[in-house]
């Protein structure tokens, strides 16, 4: 059966600062019937917090913006690229920024995907599916850490 066909549904950690933007992936996702749960957080740090606290839910799905306060999506790749548990989460940066510096950086450290903004949310949902097909379906998660 074609990944792209099956009806898979995420948890899904979106790291955004802005809560216009974080509202539309969140209904893109809603709509699309892609995401289970969603989860938002505001910057890198939060999202650290958050993937490390053992008492909630892993995501299956990291949406990363690259610019935010505190700890950027930059820093947070390089956090992720480091982390053999963290690191086999998908992740989709949604960014304003089309520098191909940024495009090639985010793929070197971690990103599954690359889209800009403004999005068009086609692109965006298409670009998870790919994850699906690719990565989700062929990798099994490294088991949590309890000392995490």
């Amino acid at each position: 059966m074609n990944a792209l066909n099956q009806a898979r549904t995420y948890s899904v950690l979106l790291v955004e600062d802005d809560p216009a933007d974080a509202l539309l992936v969140e209904d893109a996702l809603s709509e699309g019937g892609l995401a289970r749960s969603l989860t938002h957080v505001g910057d890198g740090l939060e999202a650290l917090a958050h993937l490390r606290d053992t008492a909630k839910e892993r995501p299956d799905l990291i949406v990363l913006d690259l610019n935010m306060p505190r700890m950027n999506g930059r820093e947070l790749l390089a956090v992720l690229r480091d982390d053999d548990e963290l690191g086999s989460i998908p992740l989709v940066v949604l960014t304003t920024s089309a520098a191909p510096d940024d495009i090639t950086d985010a793929y070197q450290k971690h990103a599954n995907a690359y889209v800009t903004k403004p999005v068009n949310l086609d692109d965006f949902l298409r670009a998870v599916q790919r994850i699906d097909a690719f990565f989700l379906d062929t990798s099994a998660p490294l088991p949590r850490d309890p000392r995490r």
